[in-house]
């Protein structure tokens, strides 16, 4: 994963729920939309054709909390760039990401939004920028990446 330069001040806090929209919607070219027929997403580039990068998705009996056995009522649905990077951060135990069955063939990890917490605004802002690099056209992601290596 990429190191980013814009990160705020308080880069090390606490993420919140706040920060994904604030996050996403500062990443070029972006839009929050309906996908997957009528689920809440941002998506890249803005438009019909867009593709989505970050899905707010509904409760389904696929994804339950292992502790109390309900279904998970808040959960993001974040792309990788691979299966590798998917990989990666399932396994990380200091994250928490996590998959199901359903994603099983599909380069995404889960994350319940009373657990961004456990992630630093940093780490947030690192893995949805990397979602939207897995998903930008090729134009926009070249782009994107040359401002940011001039950046420094």
């Amino acid at each position: 994963m990429s190191t980013r330069s814009w990160a705020t001040p308080l880069a090390d806090r606490p993420a919140t729920t706040d920060d994904v929209a604030a996050i996403a919607g500062t990443l070029p070219e972006t839009e929050f939309g309906i996908t997957w027929g009528d689920r809440p997403t941002w998506k890249v580039p803005a438009g019909p054709k867009g593709k989505g990068f970050l899905l707010y998705r509904a409760p389904r009996k696929d994804a339950v909390d292992p502790e109390t056995g309900a279904e998970y009522d808040d959960l993001i649905v974040i792309r990788t760039a691979d299966a590798g990077d998917k990989q990666a951060l399932v396994d990380d135990e200091r994250l928490p990401f996590f998959t199901i069955d359903h994603f099983k063939n599909f380069n995404a990890v889960l994350v319940s939004a009373a657990r961004l917490g456990e992630l630093t605004f940093d780490e947030l802002t690192e893995v949805i920028t990397e979602a939207w690099i897995a998903v930008a056209p090729p134009k926009l992601r070249k782009a994107f990446l040359e401002e940011r290596r001039a950046e420094g």
